[in-house]
């Protein structure tokens, strides 16, 4: 077994307690991380977090270790209580740390960003709001930007007093100038507005219609485009593999069932044959498309064998009492078989079940 990762200093006391004996669990079992991943169905990376202290076991995982190891689950699980309230105390005083580091950089960022309140243009020292202005004659303000001499009556259009405009001949009734053409005959701007009117709603009108040709052959084009462009043909895309599977059919071929997340609980035992004093499966993941050899209860020198048509792959018992293979693409699980060959010389074969 690999030597254990020094604990975190911050880890609770129970949690530590609890870790150390799932640690000591695993040393007198004489199972690897990918043997226990392997016979639990909680993948090898997890088991790394849960005996570094990184993460708590869940129950499920406990109960299997206990199954796996041949402890009584009640002894590990009443372990875990006390572990698991510790844990989700620590969790709940991270989160409300996080939340007040949270509240104190929102209010401290209008600060930071140097944004101030900006004072409402136009306000005065009585409260009265509006641009100020110079005042007019005889004192008065001119806080809407009207001419303080020209009232302004609700319903009515202000008459401002026109300049002399060049042309325009004195109005002998003293009532201003008036265009060439006599006293009370109408301004050349009066005259243009109806004109001007008409023309802007001729070309509104055009615009309109253009728009909706343009549209209507828009739509023409996008339609014959729709038509010829071929659908694709469902069930073409590759299937969405499972969170931590990395590999299917193929792709897994000399590939580690654990580093890619094959085994655990996407793997099952379909052919086993015993072989002198050892064990030897064929372990087989429809998730990944893919097969491998397992043997257990060997010693050093020992050799498994997988094989798929003409796809092999080989593994060696180098310390411990067991090895597997990487993995061979297959279609089906009877496709695969294992071979053991003990460094005693017996060999032997599996079957399928």
């Amino acid at each position: 077994m690999p030597r254990w990762k020094a604990l975190p200093e911050e880890l609770d006391s129970q949690v530590r307690e609890f870790t150390g004996q799932l640690r000591g669990l695993v040393d007198r079992s004489g199972l690897s991380l990918a043997a226990v991943a392997d016979r639990t169905g909680y993948s090898k990376t997890s088991w790394e977090r849960y005996l570094n202290g990184r993460l708590l076991a869940p129950k499920g995982a406990v109960v299997a270790l206990a199954e796996v190891t041949g402890v009584q689950q009640h002894h590990l699980t009443t372990m875990w209580e006390p572990a698991e309230l510790a844990w989700s105390r620590s969790e709940m005083r991270h989160d409300m740390t996080m939340e007040a580091i949270r509240i104190s950089q929102a209010r401290a960022a209008p600060g930071e960003a140097g944004v101030a309140a900006a004072p409402v243009a136009g306000r005065r020292a009585d409260g009265a709001t509006g641009v100020p202005t110079a005042p007019g004659p005889g004192g008065e303000g001119c806080d809407s930007g009207r001419p303080p001499s020209v009232p302004v009556q609700r319903g009515t259009v202000p008459r401002i007093p026109q300049q002399p405009q060049p042309g325009a001949v004195p109005d002998p009734t003293g009532g201003g100038h008036h265009p060439v053409g006599g006293p009370g005959g109408r301004r050349e701007g009066g005259r243009s507005r109806l004109p001007l009117f008409l023309a802007g709603l001729v070309g509104a009108l055009l615009l309109m219609a253009g728009a909706v040709l343009l549209t209507d052959l828009g739509g023409d084009q996008d339609t014959g485009t729709a038509a010829a462009t071929p659908s694709a043909e469902p069930g073409t895309s590759a299937p969405q593999l499972p969170a931590g599977v990395e590999c299917r059919h193929a792709d897994c071929t000399g590939q580690d069932p654990e580093a890619m997340g094959c085994g655990g609980q996407f793997a099952s035992t379909v052919a086993r044959e015993t072989v002198g004093g050892g064990l030897v499966e064929v372990r087989y993941s429809e998730t990944c498309g893919a097969a491998w050899a397992r043997i257990t209860r060997a010693s050093p020198g020992d050799t498994v064998k997988i094989a798929a048509g003409p796809s092999e792959q080989d593994g060696t018992v180098d310390a411990g009492s067991e090895a597997y293979t990487p993995m061979v693409a297959v279609k089906k699980a009877s496709d695969a078989k294992a071979c053991a060959t003990l460094a005693s010389g017996t060999t032997g074969c599996t079957t399928p079940e």
